[in-house]
Formats: C-alpha cells, sequence, structure tokens
C-alpha cells in the first residue's frame, strides 16, 4: 500500500526559507517519478515540481522556477522541497505524491501546511 506522509510545514515569513519532506512507503520509490502539489484556500490543487527517478531531471512551474528546489534521497526514500524566498501567493497546502510527468498516481495524503507571512 502506498504512503507517503508530507511534513516540514509551518509558518515563514515572505523571503525566508523553509524544507518540506515526504516520506515514502508501500513501494519502490527509486522507479517512479515524485512530485509536489499545492492547493491555495479557494483553489485548485496545482503542480508545483516533479523529479525523476533517478533525480537527474527537475521540472518546475514557472510561479516557482528559481525559489523553490526539488531533491529526493532513494537511500531514504524521502523526497524534498526546499522553499527559499517564499512569497504569500505561496500559501497553501502542500501534498507529495508519485507522478508521470505532471500528473499524480495516487491519492492525496493529508500534507503538509505552509503559511507565509508578508
Amino acid at each position: 500500500q502506498v504512503q507517503l506522509a508530507e511534513s516540514g510545514g509551518g509558518l515563514v515569513q515572505a523571503g525566508g526559507s523553509l524544507r518540506l519532506s515526504c516520506a515514502a512507503s508501500g513501494f519502490t520509490f527509486s522507479s517512479y517519478g515524485m512530485g509536489w502539489f499545492r492547493q491555495a484556500p479557494g483553489k485548485e490543487r496545482e503542480f508545483v515540481a516533479s523529479i525523476t527517478w533517478s533525480g537527474i531531471t527537475t521540472t518546475y512551474a514557472d510561479s516557482v522556477k528559481g525559489r523553490f528546489t526539488i531533491s529526493r534521497d532513494n537511500d531514504k526514500k524521502t523526497m524534498y522541497l526546499q522553499m527559499n524566498s517564499p512569497k504569500p501567493e505561496d500559501t497553501a497546502v502542500y501534498y507529495c505524491n508519485r507522478v508521470v510527468g505532471r500528473r499524480a498516481l495516487d491519492a492525496w495524503g493529508q500534507g503538509t501546511l505552509v503559511t507565509v507571512s508578508s
């Protein structure tokens, strides 16, 4: 059974930094692309970033390019999202998932709430 647990959210000031983690279990982590998504209040869930199984190729939404960095540690079965210089518009619940391209494969977990204060 696929299990994904997001953590690391919280309150951060605009211009600060925060690192999110996604711990995976129940599947062969190193065989799948992984991605981060987010859902702001009153908005639809949107793609944030993805990383291939090897970690070699990363893709970002234009809104976070140059500020966020996605990475993974296949030995630890964990994916990360380093959020630098966050903006108030980055406030959202952040979710991780297995992906093909920008398409999520599994049911959504609880996510982790990130609140960026101005």
